[in-house]
């Protein structure tokens, strides 16, 4: 089969920036060219490729082909630099994290490598239960993820337990948990939730009180620091990695955070899943990034 260049091109531009339109400026064509490049690859494939939604995003077979071409542009991205002679350009690699891998260790595992090999990120930034989903849709080379099996085609590397604490300023613990956290106090005390994806706390309420999800009352913050200042700042209690902990954003003051329960952490495993054939620097992220996390993430 071969594949016109132009058309994947159109496919790539349509999917990066949700619609044709977008996509016709960023290729200098008018929106009828890009539409008519797309529709040429789907007849030729012989299937829709994409959901012309708003944003546009890709079926099931456009997802498929999309693993293929994300990883076809670093290959021939890095083989032109070796065949050339000509010093690496600077290449862009998807991954798809959760966010509090992106708050404590990941950016200092990377960031010399980056700087070194020429790379920029791409980070998209979801629950560590749904990253591999972003992998499995084309719309990431390599994910920080829970998912401990690897999909056809993908190999998966073990990168450590994250250690989570469930933590409250002083002034929380003494109005709701005085005599220790108990399941009468636990269904009552609101909680800080990340997102609605989130479900640390709902799994250490089910697991250690019998608690269902959303029987208590909670805030939702979605961003690492803001999140810890809202334990701080007595709104709720909720779970905040060791690694965190360890370095608390300016505005949380030293003590203003702690562990209601020392004896009962919540540990997730996580993994790094990319495909098996990878372009040499996506090679050297992967080798880079789950070496430095092995350093840094407990190992049991």
């Amino acid at each position: 089969m071969n594949l016109d260049s132009r058309q994947c091109a159109a496919l790539l531009a349509v999917i990066d920036s949700g619609s044709f339109e977008q996509a016709a400026a960023l290729l200098h064509l008018t929106s009828s060219a890009v539409s008519q490049r797309v529709r040429a690859l789907e007849i030729q494939l012989g299937s829709p490729l994409l959901v012309r939604s708003r944003p546009c995003r890709p079926t099931h077979a456009g997802q498929r082909l999309l693993q293929h071409l994300r990883r076809v542009q670093l290959l021939e991205q890095d083989l032109h630099a070796d065949f050339s002679g000509e010093q690496a350009e600077l290449l862009t690699i998807a991954i798809a994290v959760n966010a509090d891998s992106l708050a404590s260790w990941l950016l200092p595992a990377v960031a010399d490598f980056l700087r070194t090999e020429k790379v920029l990120l791409d980070v998209s930034l979801d629950d560590q239960d749904h990253t591999h989903a972003l992998l499995e849709a084309g719309l990431a080379l390599g994910c920080v993820s829970s998912e401990p099996h690897a999909m056809r085609g993908c190999s998966v590397e073990r990168l450590g337990i994250m250690r989570y604490r469930c933590t409250a300023s002083p002034a929380f613990q003494q109005r709701w948990f005085a005599g220790g956290m108990q399941r009468s106090s636990a269904q009552k005390a609101p909680v800080v939730v990340f997102n609605r994806k989130d479900k640390l706390q709902s799994g250490y309420l089910q697991q250690h009180f019998g608690i269902l999800e959303h029987s208590y009352p909670c805030h939702y913050v979605p961003a690492s620091e803001p999140f810890m200042l809202a334990i701080a700042l007595d709104m709720g209690w909720g779970m905040v990695p060791e690694l965190m902990l360890q370095k608390l954003p300016s505005q949380v003051a030293a003590g203003a955070l702690i562990d209601l329960a020392p004896d009962h952490p919540m540990d997730l495993d996580l993994y790094w899943h990319s495909w098996k054939v990878q372009s040499p620097r996506m090679q050297k992220l992967t080798q880079t990034l789950t070496r430095a996390a092995r350093d840094v993430l407990l190992q049991e």
